[in-house]
């Protein structure tokens, strides 16, 4: 709200002419009566009951932090308590969102803001950046019935690229598999043309944002989710009973083709210090998401969550989810599940992966670790969460859990280009997976490249080489350096680039300084693009 400015009662005082006394005392008089005035109207305001205050639609993080309640012994117990699912805070439901903030696709404009209150200024430069810092807020409307997905996102960019930027890159699969309408676009207030290609939405910012300077972005879309799992549809879909919505939220990235030739990610993401997201349904959901659930509405069909540090926020749901819960340490490692799914070996398998994967490296670093049967399709990482699909084998349930929890430090804390850069992220995670289950195998395809993007390797070896290839290759320098050395090299380097985002050769680099041998002639058949 806007400050009023208080009106001036006291008299000025510096060079006043004297005025006649009669003058005065009527401005006495004026002055007596209008403090009974005064005095009288508080009296009344003082006995006229006030009206109630409706509650905030949305909290900001810290209040909404401290209504969470803790799970309760039912919940959560070092051998794993089932439950119907955990306890949370409950408030009243967030009113109807106005359509700039619940998703409108029409073409009306939102009123600007004045022109003073944008850091935006003219030109030009044909930029865009990675580097930016930028926080979430989120509200969604899913359709369990009609499979509809409507989303309002704003964004608060500050830009800490070091250089100016004139266009945002979004990326949100919803693009490729939910036939997205994009709704309004605005940037400080003032509507812009975003244009959609592949993934990603193209924001322009009307002028160039300097350095160190700050914008507020608001995107909204609607979008249908897929009915199957069919092909890489699992990633946005509602099927087997469950709600699946990956990489749904646009995100700042880089413009980045989803198509492929194998299963590898097409995804880039820098972490966002703050996401706060609000879910309404039209029916009562059990959610396995990303973050914290802060509020719930009476009725239990909008709910809030709360997440820091995170590069995206995964989303599942299932009216029928049930929970197995436990405890490693300070963390709640969680199963939602629903009825005939291996739960119990997917916990196993998630505290074991959290305990020995803290202890090698650096602690897990959220408070919850959530394992979700997905509608289907692959395992997949996300932040605080990995989805193991419906109708996994049950031999495959401890490799599926222990290389997505491994993610957790790969991709999740330290970040890097998945379509460009996949044996980063990849075979670190599979590595670091198989050293925990003891599994290490030989690869069925030749030796191959471990230096290029997810559009080059065919789908028959694309898992053979990046994985198993490029996992072996880091067990094999493990070897050479001896195992205190290698661990201590892996803790420092995932602590150098926690919540960052690193290149090919960062930890190959790493490993060649720490260790008393040159590494490099090891690289360059690997790495000939690098080394």
């Amino acid at each position: 709200m806007n400050p009023v400015r208080p009106w001036r009662t006291g008299r000025d005082r510096s060079g006043e002419p004297r005025t006649i006394l009669a003058v005065r005392r009527s401005a006495v008089v004026v002055l007596v009566c209008l403090a009974a005035a005064v005095a009288i109207a508080v009296t009344a305001l003082a006995v006229t009951p006030r009206a109630a205050v409706a509650p905030d639609a949305e909290r900001s993080p810290a209040v909404a932090e401290s209504t969470t309640v803790a799970p309760s012994s039912a919940d959560v117990g070092a051998g794993g308590a089932a439950s119907a699912e955990p306890a949370s805070a409950t408030a009243p439901p967030p009113p109807e969102a106005s359509k700039e903030a619940g998703g409108d696709t029409s073409n009306s404009a939102p009123t600007p803001t004045a022109a003073a209150e944008s850091a935006i200024v003219r030109g030009s430069v044909d930029r865009t950046s990675l580097a930016l810092t930028a926080t979430y807020t989120v509200r969604a409307t899913l359709g369990w019935s009609d499979r509809r997905l409507r989303v309002a996102t704003t964004i608060h960019v500050r830009n800490t690229s070091g250089g100016g930027i004139d266009r945002l890159e979004l990326n949100t699969v919803a693009a490729r598999l939910g036939s997205m309408r994009l709704g309004t676009v605005t940037v400080d207030g003032t509507r812009r043309r975003a244009t959609v290609s592949d993934q990603t939405i193209t924001v322009p910012l009307g002028g160039v944002l300097p350095a160190r300077a700050s914008t507020v972005i608001r995107v909204a879309y609607a979008a249908t989710l897929r009915s199957t799992v069919a092909g890489t549809t699992w990633l946005f879909t509602q099927a087997n009973g469950i709600v699946g919505a990956y990489r749904w939220i646009p995100w700042i990235s880089r413009a980045t083709s989803f198509d492929r030739p194998n299963h590898g990610d097409p995804f880039v993401t820098p972490v966002s210090p703050d996401i706060t997201v609000t879910i309404a349904s039209d029916r009562v959901l059990r959610y396995a998401t990303t973050g914290v659930r802060v509020l719930t509405s009476v009725d239990g069909r909008s709910q809030t969550f709360h997440a820091t540090n995170v590069r995206d926020f995964v989303l599942t749901a299932a009216p029928d989810y049930r929970w197995l819960t436990a405890t490693v340490g300070r963390t709640t490692v969680r199963v939602a599940y629903r009825p005939g799914a291996p739960a119990s070996a997917m916990l196993a398998a998630a505290r074991r992966a959290i305990r020995r994967m803290s202890a090698l490296l650096v602690p897990y670093p959220y408070r919850i670790y959530t394992v979700a049967q997905s509608p289907g399709g692959f395992g997949m990482e996300g932040p605080q969460i990995a989805w193991i699909p419906t109708g996994i084998a049950a031999a495959n349930v401890a490799y599926l859990v222990t290389h997505e929890t491994a993610h957790q430090w790969f991709y999740g804390l330290v970040g890097n280009d998945q379509s460009r850069q996949p044996w980063v992220d990849e075979a670190a995670a599979d590595f670091l997976a198989r050293y925990v289950l003891a599994s290490r195998r030989s690869s069925r395809c030749a030796q191959g490249r471990l230096d290029l993007t997810i559009y080059r390797y065919p789908s028959t070896c694309y898992y053979e080489v990046v994985y198993i290839q490029g996992g072996n290759l880091i067990d094999d320098l493990r070897r050479r350096l001896g195992s205190t050395l290698f661990w201590t090299t892996m803790r420092e380097y995932v602590v150098a680039h926690r919540y960052g985002l690193v290149g090919n050769t960062t930890l190959l680099d790493a490993l060649d300084a720490a260790s008393p041998r040159d590494l490099s002639r090891v690289y360059r058949s690997r790495f000939p693009s690098a080394y």
